[in-house]
């Protein structure tokens, strides 16, 4: 039977011979990549007699009295029962209480084993069972830790390799898919758009390897680097630390083992960990907080994301601004402002687009209908399965679908924004309703992209996040929708009252008259359509008429929005001045999400390009495309919206008139209204339910607990905008002298 190998070494060599031999630079020593690592800026010297004196005398021993360096402002009455092994360099030391939340204690060095570390001025070290190889910081707090030790080899979370190593100790996260297949190498300062790219495109070689060149280039492969903790951190009542670098400014208290991680900390974003978490082999971004039980490997929180509640993230990356609570989630890219809750959800193998939220019961996560770990899902922005859904892999679907509760029995691909998806089990069919979120649940919608962008807290803004649910990519879906809505009313039709052949045209241009001139004959067809699951049975489409209206006024909408924007920036004092300012050609195209940003899709092939030419050498130089593209967004915004509105209206913006433009506002003022009206009413139907309303004793009980509607100071909101933007039309009007 195998035994442990325990290798016997002398006590001297015990804070020596950190890095082998082999791997100092000559005319370096073991010490060149800790000196250029510490920053602190104070001068060490070596003890005098009467220090050394005070420290014996305090029951402290070091193998080599020489070699603890102290500053001037050393206090040795203020190291007591401490054992130093190795270089050791001590900031000063004054006779100070250092206070944080409810931990108290005074500045100093005690009852811990301490091998080759720095510290900065005023730290409190105590109870620190083996401290190894750390640069700590100023004001530092660290109190009943069994172990805090970095190795020679230590990566910080990074997937590098150090020299000597094998490729096999390389940390990779495997995203998206549990074979492997789209996995990257973590680094610290990773975006979203960074994973997404690298998981994509898997075909293309040369940029792959632009992708691991870029990886490897931004850290050295030396060995030697010391941990790190930063000014002011707060470390207590806490087990394992090794290999973890750490910002200023964190909190961590009874963690159970945090190891290979860089935990990002400081002024602008405080990180916590708190009781019980366990994470390995991972990024923490900025204002981060881990709570409760929480279980993280291979894996990324980008700034301002949250795990709680035993939740458990394994091989993947989680967007800004995210929280995931008590469930599991595996090998999965998560964009930003994602929120997960609830004991019993679960998430595995998917690319989740942002702005979603996974409800209790969830199993987005099982490839059991396949013979191998390789399926995925892929998920739009503003997704929202409901209670206890259950998906096969491999699906897809379109912006802000919302699934109705129930066990999905086959792949699905949702092209249509907006919907609810329903497994009808009394007539076996999939029900699409287009356009339900604006037809019902408008409140909803419109206050979580404000809530989105409210809670937003990045102070350093790479990738310029979209928020708003009419923008780009969520338009063109609208028109794909429209030309699928037109084609599947056609067919409708045609089976109904010739049941002959057609072509996909002639069923796309009647659909159309139809939707457009007899809604009361659409509403009267069995719509159905196919491509959307993969089985036998009907896929059914209701309110087709409705959400076919719906979707044409809310593209003239948002592309009517765009216009006032730009006739108030430009200041146009007459219909052709503005007109003359625009460019000849206006087009639409495809947009794409990447971590979050939009950006159209010559822009990520122009991106990949100058990725694989050499154009844009390092992670930083994509980081500047990527902020230069959000530059761009507004005004590349502004055009797809003007090319939509004279798409959806039917015009060319070059003959547009008076008469037409004033049409066009007066038709924008009616849809803002209705939104807004729409926004009120399916709030206030929380308030008539009569079923919501009978576990209060009274209606005035009711508002007590769950506040009065004409309070809610979000419709109080949308109600104040809606008479701004009535104003802001009234103003253009004038300006243009608009009498219609």
């Amino acid at each position: 039977m195998s035994q442990n190998q325990i290798i016997k070494t002398s006590i001297l060599s015990l804070g020596y011979g950190f890095i082998k031999d082999g791997y100092i630079p000559k005319g370096k020593d073991e010490y060149y990549l800790r000196n250029m690592q510490n920053r602190n800026g104070i001068a060490y010297r070596q003890l005098n007699a009467y220090e050394i004196e005070v420290l014996v005398r305090n029951r402290n021993t070091s193998d080599d009295w020489n070699k603890i360096l102290v500053s001037d402002a050393f206090n040795p009455e203020l190291v007591k029962n401490c054992k130093f092994y190795g270089l050791v360099r001590i900031g000063k030391l004054e006779p100070y209480c250092l206070s944080f939340s409810d931990l108290k204690a005074p500045v100093g060095l005690y009852n811990s084993t301490i091998i080759s570390c720095d510290f900065g001025d005023n730290v409190v070290i105590e109870n620190v069972s083996y401290l190894s190889h750390y640069i700590i910081g100023s004001e530092v707090i660290i109190s009943n830790v069994n172990e805090i030790v970095s190795t020679n080899h230590a990566k910080f979370g990074n997937g590098i390799v150090k020299s000597g190593e094998d490729e096999s100790v390389r940390i990779w996260m495997e995203i998206c898919n549990e074979n492997t297949g789209r996995r990257v190498m973590p680094f610290n300062g990773m975006l979203p758009g960074d994973a997404y790219l690298w998981s994509r495109f898997k075909d293309d070689k040369a940029l792959q390897d632009k992708f691991q060149l870029f990886t490897e280039n931004r850290y050295d492969n030396k060995r030697g680097y010391y941990g790190k903790i930063g000014d002011r951190t707060v470390i207590k009542n806490t087990s394992i630390l090794k290999d973890v670098w750490i910002g200023s400014d964190a909190y961590i208290k009874g963690a159970n083992k945090l190891k290979n991680l860089t935990i990002n900390s400081g002024p602008e974003g405080k990180t916590q960990i708190g009781e019980g978490c366990e994470a390995v082999n991972g990024i923490i971004g900025f204002g981060c907080k881990m709570f409760y039980g929480v279980k993280a490997v291979r894996f990324i929180m980008s700034n301002h994301s949250q795990l709680k509640y035993g939740a458990r993230l394994i091989n993947s990356y989680l967007g800004h601004n995210a929280t995931i609570s008590c469930c599991e989630v595996l090998n999965s890219l998560i964009f930003p402002a994602h929120e997960q809750h609830h004991n019993n959800s679960f998430l595995c193998a998917a690319l989740v687009m942002g702005q979603s939220n996974i409800a209790a019961g969830a199993t987005i996560g099982s490839n059991h209908n396949s013979r191998g770990a390789d399926g995925e899902v892929i998920m739009g922005r503003g997704f929202w399965p409901g209670l206890c859904v259950s998906l096969k892999h491999n699906s897809r679907f379109a912006s802000f679908t919302i699934l109705a509760k129930g066990d999905y029995p086959a792949e699905l691909d949702i092209p249509i924004p907006f919907s609810l998806v329903n497994n009808d089990l009394s007539r076996d069919q999939l029900v699409i309703m287009p356009a339900y979120w604006f037809m019902y649940n408008m409140y909803a919608l419109a206050r979580n992209a404000w809530k989105y962008l409210d809670r937003d807290k990045r102070t350093e803004r790479i990738q310029y996040l979209e928020y708003d649910y009419l923008a780009p990519d969520t338009i063109e879906e609208m028109f794909q929708a429209l030309t699928i809505m037109e084609q599947a009313t056609g067919e409708a039709w045609f089976r109904r009252e010739r049941n002959g052949r057609f072509t996909r045209e002639e069923a796309i241009q009647l659909g159309k008259q139809l939707l457009t001139t007899d809604p009361k004959t659409v509403a009267s067809l069995e719509i159905t359509v196919t491509g959307i699951e993969n089985s036998k049975r009907k896929v059914v489409l209701v309110k087709t008429e409705k959400a076919y209206q719906v979707f044409r006024d809310l593209i003239q909408y948002y592309g009517a929005l765009h216009l006032l924007k730009l006739i108030e920036s430009t200041k146009a004092k007459n219909l052709s001045t503005l007109i003359e300012g625009l460019p000849a050609k206006m087009k639409r195209g495809k947009w794409v999400n990447i971590g979050g940003q939009l950006m159209p899709e010559q822009g990520l092939l122009d991106l990949k390009q100058k990725i694989k030419t050499g154009k844009i050498k390092s992670w930083d130089e994509v980081h500047s495309y990527y902020t230069k593209a959000g530059e761009q967004y507004e005004a590349q915004k502004t055009m797809h919206a003007l090319a939509s509105l004279a798409d959806i209206a039917g015009f060319k913006w070059q003959q547009l008139d008076l008469l037409q433009l004033s049409s066009l506002l007066n038709a924008i003022i009616s849809t803002r209204e209705w939104m807004t009206k729409g926004i009120y009413d399916s709030r206030a139907k929380d308030y008539s339910n009569p079923f919501r309303k009978m576990v209060y004793e009274s209606f005035a009980e009711m508002n007590a607990i769950v506040g009065k509607l004409e309070d809610n100071s979000f419709i109080k909101q949308q109600t104040a905008d809606l008479q701004a933007f009535k104003n802001r039309v009234a103003a253009i009007k004038k300006t243009l002298r608009i009498k219609i």
